[in-house]
């Protein structure tokens, strides 16, 4: 099982030949299609990645069922999965290094954020969840002269679309629940970034989980997705992407076989500063990374800054100071905060919102938006001021390091502001008011509320969303493992 370890300067020198790969990890023959794979960091050719076609969605799900049939990873004992899943595990974390480059250099993550934040998480939720294998009970219930009893199953073929902007730490929260409930799983990750899934899937081989027990499939959306979406043999797609491709995903669902849809989708999220609040160098600190956190890429991301007229001056000078210290530029160098859009194409998308923005008689007040200086996709953390609630700017996901500041003067318009979103997926607000903090968090319509601070929780707690940010189940905690089962009732008469 031992591998031989690579370093990040290795996985950049790499990158920079042109060497970099990654392709269909089937159980089966498959094509051997590829593009080139470009990184956002200076758009330049880093190696290639698969470009699959709907006939190798094909044979994945039947190895993929073929699997679950036979029962060579479902029928394990879960404490025999439990100790697999850890040595997976291990590995990652031997090369722990190497994935976070991968993200970096695919993705233009910074380094620093990739080794401290993101695979530390990654890693944190295969242990967890493999401790969890054998710590889920199923129940009986109340039933007379008969015995009952209700247990959870796998459900079966389950294929974890990803989304770009986490590549490692989405794998890890769709992957580590529903392979150790028992599934047979077919990744299909971000065409833009491939790499650190294809990576972690060898490792896992490696460490024994059946090659047609978790699988790879490269490629495009409208072709790879589209097929998964279709397959009359996939029984849950878990997605995590924008709300636009989430709709097609439950169009798929309902031309096919109706298959289960998990979707976190999009959002908008909000951040409420009241008159008491704290406004400390911690809470400062929260509000930027809420906002600029991954550039901005992040459907979390608190774009909306909602804060009482009283405060709003004495906030926007602390923001401005606060981002002094958050370095743009190349994301391979150490304590870079803040690195590229992922690509040209959405580059271009978040610099007209800046555009946008001023013409709806919004005012910037920090960043010089565009950086064309620098080689690649750069755009600075940015603040516009009077933001007005029926603006593009208030009211669409921009997915960059674009901040809304938009004042309120009481408590119902602020949370009428934060509410006034077609998203849902997570809030924060700045009290000192303990009765507030029972009134507002109760009021606010959000899948995640946090109080003084930025956060999304932790491993052992769901996180998903409202309205169109997706439902169907969550990410994260128990209720992301349950969600991979199926629920079934065994009655016996008397």
């Amino acid at each position: 099982m031992m591998t031989h370890v690579v370093s990040k300067e290795t996985v950049f020198a790499r990158a920079a030949a042109g060497s970099l790969f990654a392709g269909n990890l089937i159980a089966g023959a498959s094509s051997d299609g590829t593009v080139d794979n470009t990184t956002p960091i200076d758009n330049s050719v880093i190696g290639k990645i698969g470009d699959a076609v709907a006939a190798d969605v094909d044979i994945a799900v039947a190895a993929a069922r073929r699997c679950f049939e036979n029962g060579e990873w479902r029928q394990l004992a879960p404490a025999e999965r439990k100790q697999i899943m850890l040595a997976w595990t291990e590995l990652m974390t031997r090369h722990a290094e190497e994935l976070a480059a991968l993200d970096c250099i695919d993705a233009g993550k910074p380094i620093t954020e990739c080794l401290n934040t993101d695979l530390p998480a990654t890693l944190e939720t295969f242990r967890w969840y493999a401790e969890a294998a054998d710590k889920v009970f199923g129940k009986t219930a109340p039933a007379g002269n008969a015995w009952s009893w209700i247990v959870k199953e796998p459900i079966g073929v389950v294929a974890a679309v990803l989304p770009w902007n986490f590549p490692a730490q989405m794998f890890a929260w769709k992957v580590a629940p529903a392979l150790i409930a028992g599934n047979s799983v077919i990744v299909k990750p971000a065409e833009l970034t491939s790499l650190s899934a294809y990576r972690m899937i060898e490792l896992a081989h490696q460490a024994g989980v059946p090659a047609a027990a978790l699988q790879m499939v490269c490629g495009r959306g409208e072709t790879v997705g589209a097929a998964i979406g279709r397959h009359m043999d996939i029984d849950m797609v878990s997605f995590t992407g924008s709300t636009e491709v989430g709709r097609l995903f439950l169009t798929y669902a309902a031309q096919s076989n109706l298959k289960e849809i998990v979707l976190e989708c999009g959002g908008k999220s909000p951040q409420i500063v009241f008159e008491d609040a704290v406004l400390d160098e911690a809470a400062v600190g929260n509000i930027l990374s809420a906002a600029f956190w991954n550039m901005g890429e992040n459907c979390s991301c608190g774009s909306r800054l909602l804060v009482h007229r009283s405060r709003k001056d004495e906030l926007a000078e602390k923001l401005k100071a606060g981002l002094s210290g958050w370095r743009l530029g190349d994301p391979r160098e150490e304590g870079v905060a803040l690195g590229p859009m992922i690509e040209q194409a959405h580059f271009d998308k978040v610099a007209a919102y800046l555009q946008t923005a001023e013409q709806q008689g919004a005012q910037r007040i920090i960043g010089n938006g565009v950086r064309t200086d620098l080689g690649g996709w750069y755009i600075e953390p940015t603040v516009f001021d009077n933001v007005r609630p029926d603006s593009s700017l208030f009211q669409e996901e921009v997915f960059g390091p674009v901040l809304a500041l938009t004042v309120f003067d009481s408590e119902e318009e602020a949370v009428a502001l934060a509410n006034n979103s077609v998203y849902g997926l997570a809030a924060s607000f700045y009290t000192q008011d303990v009765k507030r903090v029972l009134r507002v968090a109760s009021a606010l319509q959000a899948g995640t509320v946090s109080v003084n601070g930025f956060s999304e929780g932790d491993i052992t707690t769901p996180f998903g969303g409202y309205k169109q940010s997706g439902f169907g189940g969550r990410d994260k905690g128990l209720e992301a493992l349950e969600q991979y089962c199926q629920t079934k009732t065994v009655w016996v008469c008397e």
